[in-house]
């Protein structure tokens, strides 16, 4: 019980070092960044902003109700990880969950571990704590994969060495990408799994692929049933799926205003009757609510 009490009151010195403007620590050659940096320290949740870089979009509400009930109770067992801006100016590095959680319940504190690290570090770091995680979906997984190659320049190799996979590992995650926004979408909710996306995959064609999917979807199709009706496709070139009909001139023509006033591509399908749907993708709940707020303002 001491040991823990020494232990927070060393949280606390240390945030009150932070807090001293004659003691602003921005690179590890400050003084005093050695009792700083890699140490625990109960930092204002204010002082805390969200990670650009963070690559995780989609934050389940129920469960983070039950982490904060959690936190409630017990309080924050696993420190964050953020790194140092400015004067008393922290930004997120891993942790989001907790970070929210403990927003919510109303925590004025948070225990973090602080890093000092450039944008580039800061966004490989981030991307490989996530990518760790066992509750991100595939294709958020894969989504950072490509990060790490578009942004930090890593290859497959060097990604192997950094997350612990295998190289083949990450190139089934980044194979995902290749498939239809809409299947993509699909494998987030959890329609379907990521064994029913690498089946689809050796599909080229996207309207092909949309037409399995859907058949996955109507007949709740096991992904070995999936593989079944693939090979059956590349076996005859035909999976026993409608004849794709030509696109009307009215719905090409109004695709495009769709598309640039939502701003996203916006996907139609029309039956042989006339009848048809239009489907409006979104990337996170940011991206849902700016799309809802163009329709309601259309009213």
């Amino acid at each position: 019980m001491a040991k823990a009490t020494k232990k927070q009151a060393l949280g606390r010195g240390l945030s009150a070092l932070l807090k001293d403007p004659s003691n602003d620590i921005t690179s590890v050659q400050d003084k005093n960044a050695d009792k700083v940096i890699g140490s625990i320290v109960e930092l204002d949740l204010e002082s805390i902003e969200i990670n650009p870089f963070q690559p995780r979009t989609n934050f389940n509400e129920e469960t983070l109700l039950e982490l904060a009930s959690s936190i409630k109770e017990l309080g924050v067992i696993q420190p964050i990880t953020v790194r140092k801006l400015d004067y008393n100016k922290f930004q997120l590095v891993s942790g989001e969950r907790r970070f929210r959680a403990s927003k919510l319940i109303g925590l004025p504190t948070i225990p973090a571990y602080i890093r000092i690290a450039n944008d580039q570090e800061s966004l490989e770091m981030a991307l490989v704590e996530n990518i760790q995680r066992q509750d991100l979906d595939p294709i958020e997984i894969a989504l950072s994969y490509q990060r790490l190659i578009d942004e930090i320049n890593l290859t497959q190799e060097q990604m192997s060495d950094r997350v612990g996979k295998k190289r083949s590992t990450i190139a089934n995650y980044l194979r995902l990408l290749k498939l239809d926004p809409i299947i993509q979408t699909g494998m987030r909710d959890g329609f379907i799994s990521m064994g029913h996306g690498r089946a689809i995959i050796t599909i080229e064609d996207q309207g092909i692929q949309l037409d399995i999917y859907e058949k996955i979807i109507s007949n709740k199709l096991s992904v070995r049933d999936t593989e079944a009706l693939v090979k059956s496709y590349q076996k005859e070139k035909t999976v026993s799926i409608p004849e794709k009909l030509e696109t009307p001139k009215y719905i090409k023509n109004g695709v495009k205003d769709f598309s640039e006033y939502f701003g996203h591509k916006i996907n139609v399908k029309v039956s042989k009757n006339g009848k048809g749907n239009i489907s409006i993708p979104f990337h996170s709940e940011e991206d849902f609510n700016r799309i809802l707020k163009l329709i309601n303002s259309a009213k």
